[in-house]
């Protein structure tokens, strides 16, 4: 589970270091598009929100972290195979965010994470299933 919140944190520092990168681009002019440039850096910074509290709550083994940290990671899949389908630099990106993610969502359906995180499958949730 560490290493689940590991890497959730890290995308989560990658994200807010991309949404910064995009923010002063937009406001320096330099890719053209102001307004589109300050609005998809303030998107990326409120979007690393999410594997960041993920993160958190996973650190403090809190049940609910465990859908934010799983659905980071579907978002993450489709970006990777689109960057793995560019051409040049972004290939390599595309190929270490796919590993992060697919190892990302393995950790987190892990048994293990599961019972640290409190979780109950279906039917086992106490006596309201009971008769």
């Amino acid at each position: 589970m560490t290493y689940a919140a590991a890497l959730a944190g890290l995308e989560g520092l990658v994200l807010v270091v991309g949404g910064i990168w995009m923010l002063v681009a937009g406001v320096t002019g330099h890719d053209g598009d102001r307004r589109t440039g300050v609005t998809g850096g303030i998107t990326v910074l409120v979007l690393a929100l999410l594997p960041l509290l993920a993160a958190r709550g996973l650190l403090l083994r809190r049940g609910w972290s465990r859908g934010p940290a799983v659905i980071t990671q579907i978002m993450a899949l489709p970006v990777a195979y689109n960057l793995l389908r560019s051409d040049g630099v972004a290939i390599p990106a595309g190929i270490v965010l796919a590993a992060v993610a697919v190892t990302s969502l393995v950790l987190l359906v892990n048994p293990e994470t599961t019972r640290a995180l409190g979780i109950k499958g279906p039917g086992r949730g106490g006596e309201s299933g009971q008769r």
